[in-house]
């Protein structure tokens, strides 16, 4: 074959498959891809972070260390670290490695990488290819080494990266990369902790403060129940966590809504030192020209000292030490048995906080899930565990391992921005529904009072600040360019008062193609109306009405002096295409009108003009040259 005819050839494949391939059938292809290569990808990182904590912990330290899962008689036998002298070069060798991984090879691993997966989906949805095998072998020597961290962060960056190589592959639009990249988040942390339906929920919930990727949630659906089926092959398909007998009334309710409160009070906590500290270490790093591969270093060094100074101390201390180190799992474990010393539960939170902070503040490798649900496990537990101390026939013991779960949720799906992900996720990891109620009480209370505060930096309030969702807009195009520039002023508009009919309407959207008029009362404006209000009176049949019947009051303004990138931020939020302009001073007082096709055209109009100017700049830097 010749190879012009071969390139023939190769285009008609192309055109062949992308015409067999329909976008529903696109997304299926992802979700079957992701959630395969999701559940290999897990079980590899899993058993690695398994095999790292048996040499180090169990080898080196000689430390039986209690393991989630394990019934009573088996967690029983945990013992202490027989080695602990051994403890700060283990911290000091595994953090090194970890430095070194990434100030060389890949910067984005550091810190807890569900952050870095949802910067990803809001700016160009691309994943470098080295990082999920360098994100996997920095969280595994960061958590097997003893730092305080957890698996679902590098679970979904690892994910995301192979999302993002798929979407290469198969060369998605960027429409289609973005679901693969959240649906390789969902399946990734939903295999990971057996939770299929709490991943893919959490995929979608977890990349706004205010909104919900909801594109993405089907497909997060089918690659997050593959991933687990190929998960719990080798694993097991048991719940994470194993549970004795539990017990709670309505009459506990109150009780739990208390739970709530200081598990907001304990998250804000845990977001403000997280960020001071690492703050902290980029400041004195900065400051002094420190290698940056020691900064973990530092952070090692010195939750080393800190968990051998509590060993000194008493045996309670040397548990809250060793609690404050790793996933904290085998001690959440040991809280739902009710087998920690009470002193233990009400200093773990701190303890866990800081030691976290210390861990990926200074630059280590992991996520910050386990350590929140350690944290809001000692939280529960300790309350608990006191009201039962007082009131044993009001809180039996078996209610104590409720508010341990309960704290889990709601602590750590306040500072998430994910309550209804994270409620779900952990009712699948400990295989019972019967915490809901008090559960969903908690975690409404705490999310309230935590407020937009979270733990992932990289959210964005809505869809209309992502990256994702803005098109072809620049922001900095649309920055520059001001509402008075743009919008159609006063005199040049078509109004309708409050009385005019329907049927004007109607006239005028026929005759004029306009889709949205302001409505003046006098001077005043009072609402707007456009083409989806009259859409609804023809559905309902109410032609007769007058424009104040079915106007929207009150709408949402604009100012002449602010820019289209907040007014595309207003019309992306709330699905508009229309905004009044209005003085700043007084909302009612109509200086013009705004439309999308308005925002399109003046952008199009600079962006245009900053190409010319690019080729102008461009030649005459080459006649320079010349």
């Amino acid at each position: 074959m010749k190879y012009d005819e071969m390139n023939i050839f190769k285009a008609k494949s192309m055109v062949s498959l992308r015409s067999v391939l329909a976008p529903s059938k696109k997304i299926l292809i992802i979700a079957i891809i992701v959630g395969i290569i999701s559940g290999f990808g897990s079980l590899l990182f899993f058993l690695g972070l398994k095999w790292g904590s048996a040499l180090f912990m169990g080898h080196f330290l000689q430390y039986t260390y209690p393991q989630e899962g394990q019934t009573i008689s088996e967690i029983s036998l945990w013992s202490e670290p027989q080695s602990l002298s051994l403890l700060l070069p283990v911290l000091i060798a595994g953090s090194l490695l970890t430095g070194i991984l990434i100030t060389r090879f890949a910067p984005e691993a550091e810190g807890h990488g569900t952050d870095a997966a949802i910067k990803a989906f809001h700016t160009d949805g691309r994943v470098r290819k080295r990082i999920p095998l360098l994100k996997a072998v920095t969280a595994i020597l960061t958590i097997s080494t003893g730092g305080s961290a957890g698996r679902e962060g590098p679970a979904a960056q690892i994910s995301a990266g192979f999302a993002s190589a798929v979407s290469d592959m198969l060369r998605l639009t960027p429409r289609e990369r973005r679901i693969a990249l959240t649906t390789g988040i969902g399946s990734g942390i939903g295999t990971i902790f057996k939770a299929p339906l709490g991943g893919a929920v959490l995929a979608a919930e977890i990349l706004y403060t205010r909104d919900f990727e909801s594109d993405a949630i089907i497909p997060s659906f089918l690659a997050s129940v593959i991933g687990y089926a190929i998960f719990g092959y080798f694993e097991g398909y048991s719940p994470i966590f194993a549970l004795g007998t539990l017990w709670w009334s309505i009459e506990q309710i109150p009780l739990f809504l208390v739970l709530g409160v200081l598990c907001a009070g304990f998250g804000n906590l845990y977001i403000s030192v997280f960020y001071w500290t690492k703050e902290q270490f980029t400041a004195v790093f900065n400051r002094y020209k420190l290698p940056l591969f020691l900064k973990p270093v530092a952070g090692a060094v010195i939750i080393g000292i800190m968990v051998i100074g509590l060993s000194l101390v008493s045996e309670e201390g040397e548990m809250l030490g060793l609690a404050g180190m790793g996933t904290g799992y085998g001690y959440i474990q040991l809280m739902m048995y009710s087998m920690v010393p009470l002193v233990v539960l009400i200093l773990l939170p701190f303890v866990k906080i800081l030691t976290t902070s210390l861990t990926l503040g200074s630059g280590g490798s992991g996520g910050v899930f386990a350590p929140g649900l350690t944290i809001g496990a000692a939280i529960g537990g300790s309350l608990g565990m006191i009201l039962h101390l007082f009131y044993p026939l009001y809180v039996p013991i078996e209610s104590v391992p409720v508010f341990v779960v309960v704290g889990m949720i709601s602590l750590f799906g306040a500072v998430a921005n994910a309550p209804i992900a994270v409620l779900i996720m952990v009712v699948e990891m400990v295989g019972t529904i019967s915490i809901l109620i008090p559960a969903m009480a908690a975690v409404a209370i705490s999310h309230l009072l935590t407020g937009e505060k979270s733990i992932f930096r990289q959210q964005v309030l809505t869809k209309a600040q992502s990256g994702a969702h803005r098109g072809e807009y620049n922001r900095e195009t649309l920055e520059r360019i001001l509402v008075r520039e743009t919008m159609v002023k006063k005199d040049d508009l078509l109004t309708l008062s409050p009385s005019d009919s329907i049927q004007s309407v109607i006239h005028l959207i026929a005759t004029t193609h306009h889709t949205g008029f302001p409505v003046l009362a006098g001077k005043r404006l009072v609402g707007i109306i456009t083409n989806r209000d009259v859409r609804m009176v023809l559905i309902h049949g109410e032609q007769s009405s007058q424009v104040r019947h079915v106007m929207t009051r009150d709408p949402l303004v604009i100012h002449p002096e602010d820019t289209l990138e907040d007014a595309l931020a207003l019309m992306v939020s709330y699905h508009f295409n229309h905004l009044p302009v209005v003085e700043k001073d007084s909302r009612y007082l109509l200086v013009g009108f705004l439309t999308r096709t308005d925002i399109l055209q003046a952008y199009a109009k600079a962006s245009h003009m900053d190409a010319i100017f690019h080729e102008r700049n461009e030649g005459n830097f080459n006649l320079t040259e010349k």
